[in-house]
């Protein structure tokens, strides 16, 4: 099986630099979402950001409308995925919206479909069998954003094929990135359990009063060689993405361990989201 042609279900912020980036890699790219809206604000953006890479001489005239030929918008669902041959599933993180999903296109696409979730919180077991073919369905995790970001992350479920996870990784790699295989499901997988237990350390230093925000940031530029310090990249991500994804992970283990953290809990609860909002741990 050839996979020729991909449909991305989301026209947000993931979903939408997805769809370019498979676009530009040279598959015939179908982006959906229920919203025409988002779809119009999707292509303007993508447009905008093709015309800056032209302008900046990292990509030619021609390969951006090229690019743009290959990416079309649709908000019908039930005639775009009847053509596809991978999925990649970029919607709301609501597991009752996904499962729905991927009932439809279990229906939908044709029976050699691979199917795959974004989700960075919601294992593919949740929606495997709902699809009716739990085999040809994992995880398939970008990160934001995904035009510039290297890595996604590829988690087989149980019931996942090794046809399966060889063609997403074939896919992943004709993208420009590097795959990491994930054997076994686990909540926040690998990136996001790496990155969870250093900001947790760095919260609870913080809210000890061991050192400073500020310090704390910059032992960690200038002494682990990150590019950002664990509480800049937290305002960068959204405290609320932060909030929501130690939720969800605390709700699939009942770690204490993996709760929300009481300062993060607080700059919600108060509006302070990070860059987003102008403040968070720090003022923007």
């Amino acid at each position: 099986m050839s996979i020729e042609r991909i449909l991305v279900i989301g026209a947000g912020t993931m979903g939408r630099q997805i769809a370019m980036a498979a676009a530009l890699a040279g598959y015939e790219t179908t982006l959906n979402d229920i919203a025409e809206n988002a779809l119009d604000a999707a292509r303007t953006e993508l447009e905008g950001w093709l015309a800056s890479r032209v302008t900046k001489g990292k990509l030619s005239a021609d390969e951006a409308k090229a690019a743009i030929r290959r990416l079309v918008t649709s908000a019908d669902l039930s005639t775009s995925a009847t053509t596809a041959d991978l999925v990649i599933e970029a919607a709301v993180e609501k597991l009752e919206i996904k499962q729905q999903i991927f009932k439809q296109l279990g229906q939908l696409t044709p029976p050699h479909a691979i199917l795959t979730t974004n989700s960075s919180t919601l294992a593919s077991s949740h929606v495997a069998q709902a699809s009716g073919r739990p085999a040809q369905v994992c995880n398939m995790h970008f990160f934001n954003p995904a035009l510039v970001m290297k890595c996604v992350e590829v988690v087989r479920n149980q019931h996942t094929s090794d046809h399966t996870v060889e063609k997403v990784m074939e896919v992943v790699r004709r993208l420009g990135k590097e795959p990491v295989l994930v054997h076994k499901e686990i909540p926040g997988f690998v990136a996001n359990r790496i990155m969870g237990a250093m900001q947790r350390e760095a919260l609870d230093l913080a809210a000890a009063g061991v050192a400073s925000i500020p310090d704390i940031d910059t032992t960690a530029r200038t002494a682990l060689g990150h590019p950002m310090g664990p509480f800049e990249l937290m305002d960068l991500v959204g405290l609320d993405v932060i909030d929501f994804i130690a939720q969800a992970t605390y709700a699939e283990t009942g770690d204490e361990a993996d709760k929300p953290h009481e300062l993060i809990k607080l700059k919600v609860s108060d509006g302070h989201l990070g860059r987003k909002t102008g403040s968070g741990f720090y003022d923007y």
